[in-house]
């Protein structure tokens, strides 16, 4: 059966709503919650599909992109590389492109980022929406015009988002800079001198939303809707909540960083945010949840927590448990209910309770004598949270003034 072409016309392209919208023959229109249109072709390759960008709309017409996807259909049939195809049209002919340079930077920095994740969301971030308007671009030719039209129609909406793209984008400009392809002094998406000179401050237009958090008086409520609960995730909740960590450290904790002998729990740098091991004292409740989960342990499953297939616990399965329960807090937001709690009900010194927290301290000259992790008292301060948690803690009053 013959496949069908031209599926779209001129005005679906000026008006179709937010998703792909396919024109045959690979050739998709890709428009986004912020109105950005750009085409897309898309192929599959040793079963995965790929995507390549083709320009803006604005840039490319829907003839012109036709044209350039039935020559990328035919290198397909041939069994060359498509991208070869784009990177042909596109108007500048010598010198690397924006997302040659800034793919090349990725691969340079991978080696140092702590996780295929976080280069991921660089690679996810790029393609999304620097490469659709400036993809196929020379590095010396992106504008402030180019960084306006990718970071002004987020710029109020997806703050936290333009961001993070902004930032990427300078990155691979400086990273194109470097190598002698553009001008350094004069990179279009730096912020100070630059940017900050068309756009809003980011402060005053973003909209800083915290991670929802019980207060720690239904804490002890909460957990004890938990250990009605047998399940994993239920077990994993509970063991986060009480050693306050972050999910991911929880969900990820492995039987090698249990020492069941003085009942610590050790995260190695790779798996904390500060890149700094960290140590967890383990109340008596966390112990209790590693001797369940250890009785429950298969031959050569190396996670506490184990997932579906014996892989990572997934934080949706932990966020569906703690929902059915509190329908309107995150998992994340039992720290936020611990250092209040540790505030306002203990006399634990802060230096404690940002330790037990895993916080870097910020003031060098306090951290440079500071040279303890304060791991007895963290001791101390654990199990009174655990007692409290379970209902029938201690409850260190702050010594108020005669």
């Amino acid at each position: 059966m013959a496949t069908k072409l031209h599926l779209l016309s001129a005005r679906k392209v000026e008006t179709a709503g937010e998703g792909f919208h396919a024109d045959g023959g690979n050739l998709y229109l890709r428009v986004r919650d912020t109105n950005s249109r750009a085409w897309v072709f898309r192929y599959k390759t040793a079963g995965k599909v790929r995507e390549i960008g083709l320009g803006a709309t604005h840039t490319r017409s829907l003839a012109e992109a036709r044209d350039i996807a039935a020559s990328m259909r035919k290198a397909v049939a041939a069994g060359t590389d498509p991208a070869l195809v784009i990177r042909k049209e596109a108007p500048q002919a010598p010198g690397k492109t924006f997302e040659e340079c800034a793919q090349e930077m990725i691969e340079a920095r991978r080696a140092g980022w702590k996780s295929a994740k976080h280069a991921q969301q660089w690679v996810n971030t790029l393609r999304d929406y620097a490469f659709p308007v400036i993809g196929t671009k020379l590095p010396a030719d992106v504008s402030l015009a180019d960084l306006k039209a990718i970071l002004t129609p987020m710029w109020a909406t997806k703050t936290v988002t333009a961001l993070q793209v902004r930032g990427r984008i300078e990155a691979a400009l400086d990273f194109a800079a470097v190598h002698g392809l553009c001008d350094g002094t004069r990179n279009p998406a730096r912020w100070k001198g630059m940017l900050d000179k068309v756009l809003p401050s980011p402060r005053k237009v973003a909209n800083r939303e915290h991670h929802a958090a019980a207060d720690y008086a239904d804490v002890p409520r909460i957990m004890a809707a938990l250990r009605d609960k047998g399940h994993v995730s239920a077990l994993a909740l509970r063991f986060i909540i009480l050693t306050a960590c972050r999910s991911g450290e929880g969900r990820g904790a492995t039987w090698g960083e249990i020492d069941l002998d003085t009942a610590t729990w050790t995260i190695p740098k790779e798996r904390m945010k500060a890149a700094r091991a960290h140590r967890v004292p383990l109340s008596t409740e966390a112990m209790q949840i590693i001797k369940a989960m250890m009785a429950l342990r298969r031959p050569g499953v190396d996670r506490v927590f184990p997932g579906a297939r014996d892989g990572l616990l997934s934080d949706v399965s932990v966020s569906a448990t703690l929902h059915s329960i509190a329908p309107d807090v995150t998992v994340h937001g039992f720290r936020s209910s611990f250092r209040v709690w540790c505030e306002e009900q203990t006399s634990f010194p802060r230096s404690v309770t940002e330790a037990a927290l895993a916080h870097v301290n910020t003031n060098t000259t306090e951290a440079a004598y500071l040279r303890t992790d304060l791991f007895d008292r963290r001791r101390e301060l654990m199990q009174a949270w655990a007692d409290f948690c379970a209902g029938h803690g201690r409850v260190i009053r702050l010594a108020t003034a005669a």
